[in-house]
């Protein structure tokens, strides 16, 4: 299984990496300046001290000594202070300032040196105390300087905190505003990387890149020859294949480190932005090389330029994949690093970045065959207990044409259903219902009426008698009349082995099989439904292909008159009268099977009655079942392809 992945220290870093070293950690530097913040210090401190004063002269103002020796005759003073000829003293009652505004009851006055007037005596008549402490206490100079550092002190972290603001906003906006930090590589919360051993059923693609791992454990034995490492290598595959898996397991087994990003997280609406993720991306690649560089769908950036979609050329899109381009071409310095990328459409993408020199390979990632299948579904059941009865190779056998990522899924869904049944191990029966709720769909509680659910039997029995009276069609898995999903019915076919290339006659028995529940319901009632839009559909796609692409119509040749990418215009590569003919032939291939399909079932009136009145019994028929209800001897298996090429698979 893949290990989990890692957590990113910035949201706006858009790769991940594993097995980097960590970087020396930067240097905290002061938005501003150490300069800056001192000179605002000193402002502050001065600003300060200079308020403080005030307050300070507020608690006792200077008065006359004449003042304070008729205060003092009045008997209003109740204690003074004495230091030398400073003295303080304070008011038993308050008394406007002389010369000034408010009133005072404490105060501090200076003695004259001529002064020869008797004031202790007059003070021990006014019962004045004459105390040791200051009256007028002021604050000491620590106390000062804690007050007026305190605004300072506030001012410093808002100032920090509106930096910050900004700095993770520009990060954002691109990364090319102030924010120069690389970013931290993360640790694999397990400790271990994935290697080749976690992957299975793509041996070929396996050898393949084998000799990228063997060139970055051992450079110099190549360097030695002359050779070069390669720049790039593209996996193109349909999804749930493997190829992130793929990138990952050479990675660490060739023990380097991993950077993987997707493409799509390179694009932002400012121009530019994505160009200086590119750069920064490789930089860090470059400063632990050897290492790996994966980018994901890289379609999505990586499509032929040209096509209209930028303004003039100069869109953020084809910005990225120019310094992509730059990047991989060696001008800056980037050898060492290995650019692996993934896509399912590597048909759209620019020839600039498919030509040798950038992406040297081109891996096909296909779906794996009857034995990759076995593998891969070992590997996804290791830590989920199996009960005695399950076989892994049965399962596989049953299971033609599912990528790894549906393999995975229907063990999850094997484990989950054994947990809602209470159960301490995963059952073949719960393998087996889990492929069902893959393949057709989930149960839903729909009660139909009588006549709905028999003209549902005999629409499904059409199909799978048809199925089994057409010599190599895919033998008949399993028949129900259970609403799943979307359909009132299925009827599940599957080939004993896996198949890479289509005959004529094999096509025209699916395109039979598909019309079959139609003309059941034609012979047996009369009448056509709708139940059968998803089979015409099947069967269109089909006669296209036969008519248009695979050269199975004498009149339209052996030619392609219809691309087979299905995004593009149709008729693009043909002409009008072209396109008439393949028109006619689909519509001449098909009426044939429909006619076929007729013929058929009236001339086995009696097995459609038995197949479709034993469904109506028992709702679900299993192979066996359906075989022995219908009076056919079941084929027997088809041998197991041997070991070589496979040819190119024309769809379906």
């Amino acid at each position: 299984m893949a290990d989990p992945a890692p957590p990113r220290e910035r949201t706006d870093q858009p790769w991940r990496s594993e097995g980097a070293p960590p970087p020396p950690s930067p240097k905290k530097r002061m938005p501003g300046g150490w300069g800056g913040l001192i000179l605002t210090a000193l402002v502050v401190y001065l600003l300060t001290n200079i308020v403080l004063s005030f307050f300070n002269d507020g608690d006792g103002p200077t008065v006359s000594y004449t003042e304070f020796d008729k205060q003092v005759a009045a008997g209003n003073v109740t204690k003074i202070y004495s230091k030398g000829d400073a003295i303080q003293g304070q008011l038993k009652e308050k008394r406007p300032v002389p010369d000034g505004k408010g009133d005072y009851t404490k105060f501090t006055t200076q003695r004259p040196a001529f002064a020869d007037d008797d004031l202790w005596a007059q003070l021990t008549r006014q019962n004045v105390v004459v105390t040791a402490e200051p009256v007028v206490q002021e604050r000491s100079f620590l106390a000062n300087l804690l007050l007026s550092l305190a605004p300072m002190l506030l001012l410093v972290l808002l100032w920090v905190f509106i930096a910050r603001r900004m700095s993770a906003g520009m990060g954002g906006a691109g990364g090319m505003l102030g924010r120069k930090q690389p970013p931290k590589p993360v640790e694999l919360e397990t400790g271990r990387r994935t290697t080749f051993a976690d992957v299975a059923g793509i041996d070929e693609v396996e050898g393949e890149l084998n000799d990228v791992v063997d060139f970055l454990k051992n450079p110099d034995a190549y360097r030695a020859m002359g050779a070069k490492m390669p720049r790039g290598v593209l996996l193109a595959g349909p999804p749930g294949t493997g190829k992130t898996l793929l990138a990952r397991a050479v990675a660490g087994e060739a023990g380097v480190p991993f950077f993987s990003a997707s493409a799509s997280g390179f694009i932002e609406m400012i121009v530019g932005v994505g160009a200086s993720r590119v750069r920064e991306l490789f930089a860090e690649a470059r400063k632990v090389a050897p290492a790996i560089v994966f980018i994901d769908e890289i379609d999505t950036i990586g499509r032929a330029r040209g096509g209209g979609s930028g303004m003039g050329g100069h869109d953020e899109r084809e910005q990225t994949l120019n310094q992509i381009l730059t990047e991989m071409d060696g001008f800056t310095g980037s050898e060492g690093v290995i650019v692996l990328a993934a896509t399912n459409r590597a048909d759209v993408l620019d020839p600039a970045l498919t030509r040798p020199g950038r992406f040297d390979r081109i891996v096909h990632v296909n779906p794996p065959d009857r034995g990759g299948r076995e593998a891969i579904l070992r590997i996804h059941t290791r830590e989920i207990p199996l009960a005695e009865d399950v076989d892994l190779e049965q399962v596989a056998r049953t299971t033609p044409g599912m990528t790894g990522a549906e393999l995975a899924n229907l063990a999850n869904e094997a484990a989950l259903l054994a947990v809602k049944r209470d159960q301490r191990t995963v059952t073949r029966s719960d393998l087996s219902d889990a492929l069902e709720k893959v393949q057709l769909g989930a149960e839903r509680p729909l009660v139909m009426p009588e006549e709905e659910r028999r003209r549902t039997a005999y629409h499904e029995s059409g199909h799978a008698l048809l199925g089994m009276l057409q010599p190599g069609a895919d033998p008949v898995r399993k028949i129900t009349i259970v609403p799943r999903g979307r359909a009132l019915g299925v009827t599940l076919s599957t080939p004993d082995a896996d198949k890479y290339a289509y005959t004529e006659e094999y096509l025209r028995g699916r395109i039979v099989g598909a019309l079959g529940g139609m003309a059941a319901e034609q012979v047996v009632f009369g009448v056509i439904t709708t139940g059968a839009e998803s089979d015409l559909e099947q069967v269109t796609n089909i006669a296209r292909g036969m008519a248009g692409r695979w050269g199975m119509s004498e009149r339209v040749g052996r030619l392609t008159a219809i691309p087979s990418d299905a995004q593009q215009a149709y008729g693009l590569s043909a002409a009008p009268a072209t396109l008439d003919t393949v028109d006619r032939e689909m519509r001449r291939i098909v009426d044939e099977c429909y006619e076929v399909a007729l013929r058929q079932l009236d001339d086995h009136r009696d097995r459609l009655d038995a197949l479709a009145e034993a469904l109506l019994a028992n709702e679900t028929l299993e192979e066996d079942a359906a075989y022995r209800a219908a009076g056919i001897t079941r084929p027997a298996p088809a041998p197991e392809p041997g070991v070589g090429p496979k040819p190119e698979r024309p769809g379906a």
